[in-house]
């Protein structure tokens, strides 16, 4: 005879509900009375750069910054009334940056054989803000992109026209004083010229196929400690796990090696009287995965991420605000192209470029789907265009 309890109509399976956990794009979890973590669903783990078998011993006192977040914890547990906290500022292991974060926490009723446990969902508000500036970046950037194309062409129009003419004027001159002048031209001609194609953008289709994100980190590394020398200590911290990436070789070493070029441009020209200047200039290469998130319209079960981090003076905020638009730049000798033409190669792929900093550490990171898109590319994400 059949032991298995029945199932009213409607409930859903232990296992239903288990996949549901695992499948939530929110952070999850759930802590015992002296509030150690007992389960974290992939987005907690996400969130708290932590996997479940590292936090089960843990408290997740661990993790806040203020006693308040704590206090109201354990106060949930006692009243055994839902809580909401605002703007709690969560640590994240390993890094500086830390987040700001909603949560919210229910009591759960004790079973048979168990006490109390607490419910914790974990909204993250730098997300939200991140999506936010990305739709009013998305669409400054097409206005600005179309106004900068339409300059470039209408500047490339005359260049010919005006190297030609230095060009035929040159050959009629005896003095080599005046040749000089000519050549100045021509030289010039050129050099706006360059400035104008790479302002329009390469016109090549993205080569794409699957290829080993660690071979391009490497030989990014190998690139950088040959122009570094010794005056910068490039260090590695890879996922050895990560399956391969879908997409062009060349252009992710162009990203990826501009990120740590002005990543080591920021560390030597940096001023002596800084405070961070005590440690020694260092540059991570980092490659980790990311689970359940959304890059515009598209959500990804897994995504490669991608860290350029450096202990630099860090960038102002007015200049974050603008770093991925055409022809802004704090340095004397930068162009300003840089950032936003590594963004439109990312937007190619699927993917997305982001920056956070604060004095002492700035860390871009790269987001990179690994499964190609399952309708034929044209170059663009849903919502953006190159």
């Amino acid at each position: 005879m059949s032991t298995t309890k029945p199932r009213h109509d409607g409930e859903i399976p232990t296992a239903v509900c288990a996949q549901l956990l695992e499948n939530l794009s929110t952070a999850t979890l759930v802590l015992d009375e002296n509030l150690r973590v007992q389960y974290a669903n992939p987005a907690a783990e996400q969130l708290l750069a932590t996997s479940l078998p590292h936090l089960r011993p843990q408290t997740l006192a661990s993790f806040f910054d203020d006693e308040t977040s704590l206090a109201s914890l354990r106060h949930t547990l006692a009243s055994q009334r839902p809580h909401t906290q605002r703007e709690a500022r969560l640590r994240s292991p390993g890094s500086r940056l830390g987040a700001m974060v909603d949560y919210t926490a229910t009591p759960l009723p004790p079973t048979t054989g168990s006490r109390m446990r607490l419910l914790v969902e974990i909204l993250p508000l730098d997300r939200l803000i991140h999506l936010n500036r990305e739709d009013s970046l998305f669409t400054a950037r097409q206005a600005t992109r179309a106004l900068i194309r339409g300059m470039a062409h209408e500047i490339k129009n005359p260049l010919g026209g005006i190297r030609g003419a230095a060009q035929l004027l040159a050959r009629e001159l005896d003095s080599a004083t005046l040749q000089e002048y000519t050549t100045i031209i021509i030289n010039e001609a050129d050099r706006l010229r360059n400035l104008a194609d790479r302002m329009l953008g390469s016109r090549k289709r993205p080569d794409f196929r699957r290829i080993n994100i660690h071979l391009v980190l490497e030989r990014v590394r190998v690139i950088l400690q040959a122009e570094t020398g010794p005056a910068i200590t490039v260090l590695r911290d890879y996922d050895p796990s990560l399956p391969e990436v879908w997409a062009d070789t060349d252009q992710l070493i162009q990203v990826v090696l501009n990120l740590a070029r002005n990543a080591a441009q920021a560390l030597l020209e940096m001023k002596p009287r800084d405070t961070s200047r005590s440690r020694p200039a260092r540059i991570i290469l980092r490659s980790r995965v990311l689970r359940q998130f959304t890059i515009g319209t598209q959500r990804h079960p897994l995504l490669c991420l991608i860290e350029v981090e450096d202990n630099g003076p860090g960038i102002s905020r007015d200049l974050r605000e603008t770093l991925f638009y055409p022809m802004v730049t704090n340095r004397s000798q930068g162009t300003g192209l840089g950032l936003p033409i590594a963004q439109s190669i990312m937007q190619q792929h699927g993917g997305l470029i982001e920056c956070d900093s604060q004095p002492g550490q700035t860390l871009f990171r790269v987001l990179i789907p690994f499964a190609p898109p399952a309708t034929p590319h044209t170059g663009t994400l849903q919502h953006a265009s190159p």
